[in-house]
């Protein structure tokens, strides 16, 4: 089995260099050590200190030099807008006081497709659409503590 040494990000290689593609949903991609098996059955161990964020694009370089293409999987998400950039901002709070994954693409708020959100952005005047595509979520900013300490109930 080859190892991971090291991720080229997205736009930073050549993907036509590419000798395999593992197809992963964004949950897969948030790893710290897993056995990946490519298309053409290449097998790899990604194995690193910290849980790493692999996205759409990414290369996977391995302990014999070749590079595995990693590609995002098509997921059930909805593409979120306000009427103008100011709502759309307040979308995006309402969001992330949700503690919901979010994708920022152009000027759409991506999130996985969840029925209650759907209708609460819908109450709020967002326009909604669903689509499947990879989902490439911003990264977790490491904060150190509890979820208890804002003052309301998330249940």
């Amino acid at each position: 089995m080859k190892r991971v040494i090291e991720i080229k990000p997205a736009g930073a290689w050549n993907t036509a260099s590419a000798t395999d593609r593992v197809v992963l949903d964004a949950g897969d991609r948030n790893r710290r050590r897993i056995v990946l098996t490519g298309e053409q059955g290449t097998q790899v161990m990604l194995d690193f200190p910290a849980p790493v964020s692999l996205r759409d694009g990414d290369g996977l370089v391995l302990d014999d030099g070749s590079i595995v293409l990693v590609q995002g999987a098509p997921e059930a998400l909805l593409e979120v807008a306000g009427p103008n950039a100011f709502e759309t901002v307040r979308l995006a709070w309402h969001l992330g006081n949700r503690h919901t994954d979010v994708q920022i693409a152009g000027n759409k708020i991506r999130i996985r497709y969840d029925h209650v959100l759907e209708d609460m952005l819908r109450g709020l005047g967002a326009r909604v659409a669903p689509l499947d595509v990879p989902f490439d979520p911003e990264p977790a900013s490491p904060h150190g503590h509890g979820h208890g300490h804002h003052g309301h109930d998330h249940g």
